[in-house]
């Protein structure tokens, strides 16, 4: 019990650290394409990247686990189309399913756009608005993450 409390006091002290949290309200719209992966292959380094970036828009939003567990399979038959090597579409997938949970305070995990705690509540009618509103105003500045930038 004692390693328990331990690594839930690590999790809210990383948070605070590395200015997880932040004001009501989502944070404006940004992607780092595959993060911790590759965006594509040495011929092609950004096969899959799009399949990533609509990834990061989902994790972005974040939603309900079964909302996330969808866009993970999303990502994982976008990444079978682009390559044909069900594999690697695996290895992303559980790779996403493992880090990538509202629990970790890190920059992609689900629910990224919104402060660190924030879990896996479906968004309300205000929360989709807000959501809308900060994608509209992404795509406004026409400087979408551009694969292989």
């Amino acid at each position: 019990m004692r390693y328990v409390s331990a690594f839930f006091c690590c999790i809210a002290a990383a948070a605070l650290l590395t200015g997880c949290t932040r004001s009501p309200g989502i944070a404006p719209f940004d992607s780092d394409g595959c993060s911790l992966f590759p965006d594509g292959t040495w011929d092609d380094r950004t096969l899959w990247c799009d399949c990533c970036f609509e990834h990061d828009i989902a994790y972005w939003r974040g939603g309900t686990e079964g909302e996330r567990k969808r866009v993970d399979e999303a990502l994982r038959d976008c990444v079978v189309e682009k390559t044909g090597n069900p594999q690697l579409a695996e290895l992303m997938y559980h790779g996403v399913r493992l880090g990538g949970g509202s629990i970790f305070p890190s920059w992609y995990r689900w629910s990224y756009g919104w402060s660190y705690g924030r879990g896996n509540r479906p968004l309300t009618p205000n929360e989709e608005r807000l959501v809308d509103g900060a994608l509209a105003a992404y795509r406004a500045e026409a400087r979408p993450y551009q694969c292989g930038d």
